[in-house]
């Protein structure tokens, strides 16, 4: 399985996202990423040149990433740190060799995504819906 990164459009620019305050499960789309090298060489690019997917579920009751059905992935990470505090909530964990982060702000559903390996690492921004457990097929 590889660690699924998620969502996003560069800061700056209109993004629609919803409020996500009280909701456990949610929709993110990616729309661009930044990798970087050890060497400071860094570059911008669609997130699935990078092997991410376009869109990722995420379930804090069952504290899973997941691609979408659609997708065809069929890739799921476990979410080994979960913390909301003041409006924010924090996703940490590990896989692969890769360490996350998430920090995804209630109020707005605006997310920033740090992916890390030795010698690389990728941030993502995006936005995330609330999904119902209909929209989740209850997975």
């Amino acid at each position: 399985m590889l660690v699924l990164v998620l969502i996003l459009a560069l800061p700056g620019l209109a993004v629609q996202a919803d409020d996500l305050t009280g909701s456990t499960a949610f929709l993110c789309a990616s729309v661009q990423a930044t990798g970087c090298l050890e060497g400071g060489e860094c570059g911008i690019e669609l997130p699935w040149n990078l092997n991410m997917p376009a869109f990722v579920e995420i379930d804090l009751e069952k504290k899973m990433l997941r691609t979408t059905e659609a997708s065809g992935l069929n890739r799921k990470t476990p979410i080994e740190h979960l913390s909301r505090v003041d409006g924010v909530i924090f996703l940490q964990g590990y896989e692969l060799g890769r360490g996350f982060t998430f920090v995804i702000t209630e109020q707005t559903g605006q997310v920033t995504v740090a992916i890390a390996t030795q010698g690389s690492g990728v941030i993502v921004f995006g936005s995330c819906t609330p999904m119902t457990s209909a929209d989740s097929g209850d997975k």
